[in-house]
């Protein structure tokens, strides 16, 4: 993600759950911008009593303003847009919580200002990438390079997820909204049923959904779509729930280790799929949206971008026919294009037109551009 690219363009707002590397990643890609953090209480305290010291302080448009974590002062807002609209100043808004913004009623700037996602650590940043490790540990980059990953991830689950949402007013009891993180944890991957939930948990449904728009604004986790426009058979009304890390999506559901082989296994490859998909889309700023598809009469594909590339996942190292005819009642549609399996096969296989990858093939050429393709602005896959 090159902010120096972004910055060239427009203001923009840069969201991404705490602990993702926001700050990190301003500091050592864009040093010498001048930057106010929200989080340092005489800065905070400086902005809340005059908003005017940022124009006051900074009299040349052509040097981009950061502010980090806009949401805790949704007021400045104001400003930023006098001095976006009267000076054509530019603005690089860093947040960890959409919630207070975009249902507190703040100023969203109009159009003034783009919006950019942070992720945790991809495949493709990694480097010498260790699978079972990534499935563990996750992605935050205080956990991968920790020699302490799981006390990491406790203080994380531990400080954020539950006291900062809680000290935020979003939910009013902290044993209910532990005991439902904790049951999304364990059902991540599947399609929610409020009331269901809601049943598990002794709550309404109604508070159940509440409790996942809470996830969906800290940008804690993410419902995916279900794919409607198939026409032959009836699709499923009902999203899917991911967590936004693996390792935080673990330490939830009292994992240390996710075996390979193993039901555990299977969901967790799932996951990690999906969340690099989810990450290719926004870091090459593609419209496409993922969703997925499942039938009622249990037809299921797992990821779905656009309608041009149907992808099913399998933690299997030796793909089959048995494994295909999700995808082969997809392809009677005769909506989708192309047809892949990710799964842990030794090498690329063509069988009856659908594409098996192994993972780590399948890895490359998505951040190479060859599975979805960012150029040309419409998905194919090679």
């Amino acid at each position: 993600l090159s902010l120096a690219n972004l910055l060239n363009k427009k203001s923009f707002f840069l969201f991404g759950s705490r602990g993702t590397g926001k700050t990190t990643l301003i500091r050592n890609t864009l040093p010498s911008l001048p930057r106010y953090d929200l989080l340092h209480a005489p800065t905070f305290a400086a902005l809340s009593r005059r908003p005017e010291l940022i124009g006051e302080e900074h009299t040349d448009p052509s040097v981009p303003v950061v502010i980090d974590e806009i949401q805790k002062l949704p007021q400045l807002l104001d400003e930023v847009h006098r001095l976006i609209e009267e000076r054509g100043m530019r603005f690089l808004l860093t947040g960890s919580s959409a919630r207070k913004l975009r249902r507190g009623g703040a100023n969203l700037l109009a159009g003034r200002a783009w919006e950019a996602r942070l992720f945790p650590l991809v495949s493709a940043e990694l480097g010498d990438f260790d699978l079972g490790r990534y499935l563990a540990r996750g992605g935050l980059p205080a956990v991968w390079f920790s020699e302490e990953p799981w006390e990491e991830l406790r203080a994380y689950v531990g400080t954020y997820l539950k006291e900062e949402v809680m000290a935020e007013a979003l939910v009013r009891r902290l044993d209910t909204f532990s005991a439902f993180l904790e049951l999304c944890a364990l059902r991540c991957c599947e399609e929610v049923n409020f009331e269901a939930f809601g049943s598990d948990l002794g709550i309404s449904g109604k508070s159940v959904r509440n409790f996942f728009e809470v996830l969906e604004d800290t940008l804690i986790g993410f419902l995916l779509k279900p794919y409607k426009k198939s026409k032959r058979r009836k699709a499923t009304s009902r999203s899917k729930f991911y967590l936004f890390d693996l390792g935080v999506t673990n330490s939830l559901a009292g994992r240390r280790e996710v075996a390979f082989g193993t039901e555990e296994f299977g969901r967790a490859f799932e996951h990690f799929i999906a969340l690099e998909l989810r990450a290719y889309l926004s870091y090459r700023r593609l419209d496409s949206e993922l969703t997925f598809w499942r039938t009622e009469g249990g037809y299921e594909v797992d990821l779905l971008v656009g309608s041009e590339v149907a992808i099913e996942v399998k933690g299997s190292d030796l793909v089959n026919e048995r494994h295909l005819s999700s995808l082969r009642a997809l392809r009677e549609e005769g909506i989708f294009k192309t047809f892949c399996v990710v799964s842990r096969d030794r090498a690329v296989r063509l069988v009856d037109g659908i594409t098996i990858y192994p993972w780590q093939e399948f890895l490359r050429r998505l951040w190479n551009d060859e599975i979805v393709g960012p150029i040309q602005g419409v998905p194919t896959c090679k």
